[in-house]
C-alpha cells in the first residue's frame, strides 16, 4: 500500500504559514514535515504553536529536503515548495500513479497564479517541455519512491537547479509520471520583475547550468532578481 509524506523546506515564511497550516490536514497526507532553514522571523514559533511535524536545519533547499526525507517513513516522498498549492486529491493521485511498479517518480502541470494571458503560455511551456524531457522542477510538486530517493543518495547538496539535477538521475531508474493534474505556484517573481525579464534569466540560468557554471555563481544572480 503507497503512503505519502510531504516535505516542505521554509525559510522565513511567517506571512504565508498561517494559511498554510490551516489547509494541510484537508490534504490526505500519511506524514507532513516541515524543514526550517535558520529562519530569522516567526516561521519557527508558528510552526511549534501549530503541532506539525517539523525540525530545524542548515538553509539550502536539498540540505532541507534531504533531511526531510530521512525523518520519516512513507514509501513516497512528495517535496513542497511554500509557494505552491496543492488541492486535497493530490495525494490520491500520487498513489494511484505510483501503483505502476515500473514508475520510479513524477510530477504536476504547474499553473501560475497571476491572470495575465502570458501566463496561460507560460504555464504550457514549462509543463510540455517538462512533459517531454521529464526534467522536473520543484515547483511543480516532484515525487519519488523512498527506496529510489534514498538509493539516488537524495538531492546533490548544490545551492540552486538541486531539482533538475536530481530529476536527470531520477529519470535513469525508471518511468516518470508526469501528472495532468494541475497545482498552482505563485507568479510574484513575474510580476516583481518583469514577464519578459524573468523568462530570459530563467532561460539563461539553465544555459548557463547546462554548459557546466558552478551553481554557486548561478545562485547569485538567483537571489539578486528574488
Amino acid at each position: 500500500m503507497n503512503t505519502v509524506a510531504v516535505i516542505l523546506p521554509v525559510l522565513n515564511e511567517e506571512d504565508v504559514l498561517p494559511d498554510l497550516l490551516q489547509r494541510i490536514q484537508s490534504w490526505g497526507a500519511d506524514e507532513i514535515i516541515f524543514v526550517d532553514g535558520g529562519s530569522s522571523d516567526h516561521t519557527p514559533q508558528l510552526l511549534a504553536a501549530s503541532g506539525v511535524k517539523w525540525m530545524h536545519g542548515r538553509p539550502g533547499r536539498a540540505v532541507q529536503m534531504n533531511m526531510g526525507a530521512s525523518e520519516v517513513q512513507c514509501s513516497i516522498f512528495l517535496f513542497l515548495h511554500i509557494d505552491t498549492v496543492i488541492s486535497s486529491s493530490c495525494i490520491e493521485s500520487v498513489k494511484d500513479a505510483m501503483n505502476d511498479p515500473d514508475v520510479v517518480g513524477g510530477r504536476f502541470d504547474v499553473q501560475l497564479s497571476g491572470r495575465h494571458p502570458a501566463f496561460r503560455m507560460i504555464e504550457w511551456f514549462i509543463n510540455w517541455r517538462s512533459r517531454i524531457t521529464k526534467i522536473s522542477t520543484g515547483d511543480q510538486a516532484m515525487f519519488v519512491r523512498r527506496d529510489v530517493f534514498r538509493h539516488l543518495g537524495g538531492f546533490l547538496d548544490i545551492p540552486l537547479m538541486e531539482d533538475v539535477e536530481f530529476s536527470r538521475r531520477l529519470k535513469r531508474q525508471g518511468r516518470i509520471t508526469c501528472l495532468w493534474q494541475q497545482v498552482m505556484t505563485s507568479s510574484r517573481r513575474w510580476e516583481k520583475h518583469g514577464i519578459v525579464r524573468t523568462i530570459l534569466l530563467m532561460w539563461w540560468l539553465r544555459f548557463r547550468y547546462w554548459i557546466g557554471t558552478n551553481p554557486a555563481v548561478l545562485k547569485r544572480h538567483y537571489v539578486d532578481h528574488s
